[in-house]
């Protein structure tokens, strides 16, 4: 039988009251457990029409601020997140059972940031990061690999390959997050932080 904590949830809940503190010991289970990048999440925008827009990209970072990943700026969630500042996201792990959905304000990171994690990037990473004008219509895929391979040539210095301007990261600083426990019978658990000024208030949800 699962152990109970004082809210009547399963123990992996844990009744803390910071819920990134809640996130960093799911994420590290998941890093354990998840086959294919447990770092994966799907990220919802909507641009100044309202219309929604979702895809998956990769968690970078996490710290007091909120969650951060990187993409193109030209891109067309940047876009969307330059119109409307708002954004959502959902990390599912199969393998757990376990699910977590995050929604809040975005801001763009630092320079410094993001300079220091496109250096930690492969080389590779690095040119195409350069070399692709990220979701725009091409007429052929060699026309992106020439692209490649002139980059190639203009940054030969692996360890000398500027940051392009065009290409940071984000951080969306949680409003609310939700931990959600999968169960027989669809009976599942679930378990919401809701920021308030600057404190979090719990609540359990139906299923």
């Amino acid at each position: 039988m699962n152990q109970k904590n004082s809210l009547e949830l399963n123990s992996c809940f844990m009744d803390l009251k910071d819920p990134l503190e809640l996130f960093k010991i799911w994420m590290s289970e998941a890093e354990k457990k998840e086959i294919n990048d447990p770092n994966a999440l799907s990220l919802a925008t909507s641009n100044k029409n309202s219309e929604p827009s979702v895809r998956m990209v990769l968690l970078k970072g996490l710290n007091k601020k909120g969650f951060v990943f990187y993409t193109n700026l030209n891109s067309p969630k940047s876009h969307d997140l330059k119109s409307n500042p708002k954004a959502a996201m959902c990390f599912h792990w199969k393998s757990l059972q376990r699910q977590v959905r995050i929604s809040g304000s975005i801001t763009q990171v630092l320079n410094e940031d993001a300079d220091i994690y496109f250096n930690s990037r492969p080389y590779e990473s690095r040119i195409g990061a350069w070399a692709s004008d990220q979701s725009k219509t091409m007429n052929e895929r060699k026309e992106f690999l020439k692209k490649i391979e002139e980059f190639k040539i203009k940054y030969k210095d692996e360890k000398n390959l500027p940051r392009p301007n065009h290409w940071s990261g984000w951080c969306l600083n949680p409003s609310s997050i939700e931990f959600w426990l999968g169960d027989q019978f669809r009976i599942h658990e679930r378990l919401k932080y809701i920021k308030i000024l600057n404190d979090w208030k719990k609540e359990i949800l139906y299923p």
